[in-house]
């Protein structure tokens, strides 16, 4: 059977974790430095022609995703494993709408000094205190249209690009919906109807929809304190790099998923478990006839007025990772946002119907949804995380604080990439959710 999974972590490189995961090692550390003093910058990481042997970060010699290491490799990831490109295409960009420098500076001095009070605290907080609180690498806010602010830290620039992390769900599920609404994947169709090869899988008797919400009944732990569960067998399946010697297990995100046991029944709650994200990948994939790098491509990088191209970790056979893969630039992440408000037009070309987003703003059933104490009425749908607020706001995310978050009444796009020391986003919602709203009154105000 499968080499002895205690052994396979010992020689399993860190690119491997970070390749099916999102979540690593990291998620279980303290912070022990402040934002400002674990800057890249300041920790001096991978700077010198050539660097210090003990400021050096590579594969597969560093744990390269745990703090503070992590802070400068959310901007290199392609210099630590395989990827693909989500190309942009040939045309120009697209230019932001900014507005006079004057106006611009006088916004962000206004907006850093908002005030809220973190949930759970009695003690209020600047936003400008927050963004060092959750250790921001990079943050856009676009309000109707236009780009009212917009700062970097640590390892991001304008032209850097950052992991996306489990984001790039998102992106996977607003691709699925576009296909179920064009009517080329029918959501209620068996996954065994579409992929004969996960038949014998506990995927194989769930509908498509209930992989899209990720409510289906399937064993997956993420327990990285077990050194049984079932993320490292993932992972090793998932490593692009060569396997060891003796190894017999799956090979590869895909002969993972064919043989996923059930647990739990189709249906019944939503479990967050990365594994729905990279079926749901094969599932568009087999539908569209093209790989969902190809079809990020198609429908949306090339056609949205992008500036950078982006990239995808891929999995030893050339799989993209559907689940967590992507880097990409902070302003396409925005224009990424300003689509999802704009019901899938942009710069005044229709890339897609406004019923796909209409459908995910809807969002999923909250009686499925429990666990999420900042989150408290939400719920979960083509991989979009909705919070059935005042606002109607929804939000792609990912861990160590990514996100997209959008909001309709406020007519608010806000872009987040963060490189925060524990993984689980729970720990920085109660910051996060609080100022994010905070901005969003804020500009209604203006008006």
């Amino acid at each position: 059977m499968w080499l002895s999974i205690s052994k396979f972590i010992a020689a399993l490189t860190p690119g491997a974790v970070l390749a099916i995961g999102g979540l690593t090692m990291a998620h279980a550390q303290s912070p022990t430095l402040s934002a400002q003093e674990s800057d890249p910058r300041n920790m001096g990481w991978m700077q010198g022609f050539p660097p210090t042997p003990d400021k050096i970060i590579t594969q597969p010699d560093s744990v390269y995703f745990s703090f503070p290491k992590l802070r400068w490799s959310v901007c290199h990831l392609r210099e630590f494993l395989p990827t693909e490109e989500i190309s942009r295409g040939l045309g120009a960009p697209i230019p932001l709408k900014y507005p006079g420098a004057p106006e611009f500076a006088e916004l962000e001095a206004k907006i850093d000094a908002l005030t809220f009070t973190p949930i759970g605290s009695a003690s209020p907080m600047t936003w400008a205190d927050s963004l060092y609180a959750n250790y921001t690498d990079g943050i856009l806010i676009l309000h109707k249209g236009e780009v009212v602010y917009e700062r970097y830290f640590g390892c991001l620039d304008q032209a850097g690009k950052h992991a996306a992390m489990s984001m790039t769900k998102s992106v996977t599920g607003l691709l699925a919906q576009i296909l179920v609404v064009e009517g080329s994947l029918d959501e209620t169709k068996l996954v065994s109807e579409i992929i004969p090869e996960v038949a014998g899988s506990a995927f194989g008797s769930a509908t498509v929809r209930q992989v899209m919400d990720m409510t289906t009944g399937v064993k997956y732990s993420e327990n990285y304190a077990d050194p049984n569960a079932d993320i490292w067998v993932y992972s090793a399946a998932a490593s692009p790099f060569p396997k060891p010697a003796g190894y017999s297990g799956p090979d590869g995100y895909w002969e993972y998923l064919a043989q996923v046991q059930p647990e739990g029944a189709h249906g019944d709650a939503f479990h967050y478990k990365t594994i729905n994200s990279d079926m749901l990948g094969w599932i568009i994939s087999r539908t569209a006839n093209k790989s969902v790098t190809e079809l990020a491509s198609e429908r949306l990088w090339s056609r949205m007025g992008a500036e950078q191209d982006a990239y995808q970790t891929v999995d030893g056979k050339g799989v993209p990772f559907a689940g967590g893969g992507i880097s990409l630039g902070l302003r396409d992440a925005a224009r990424l946002g300003h689509l999802m408000l704009n019901k899938g037009e942009i710069n005044g070309t229709r890339l897609f119907p406004a019923a796909v987003t209409d459908r995910i703003t809807k969002g999923g059933d909250p009686s499925k949804f429990k666990g999420y104490a900042a989150i408290p009425n939400g719920s979960y749908t083509s991989q979009w995380w909705v919070f059935h607020n005042e606002h109607g706001a929804y939000a792609a995310r990912g861990v160590h604080g990514q996100t997209i978050y959008v909001d309709p009444t406020a007519e608010m796009v806000l872009v987040r990439f963060a490189s925060f020391p524990t993984a689980a986003n729970a720990t920085i919602d109660p910051t996060s959710l609080p100022a994010y709203q905070a901005v969003a009154d804020f500009l209604m105000s203006r008006e």
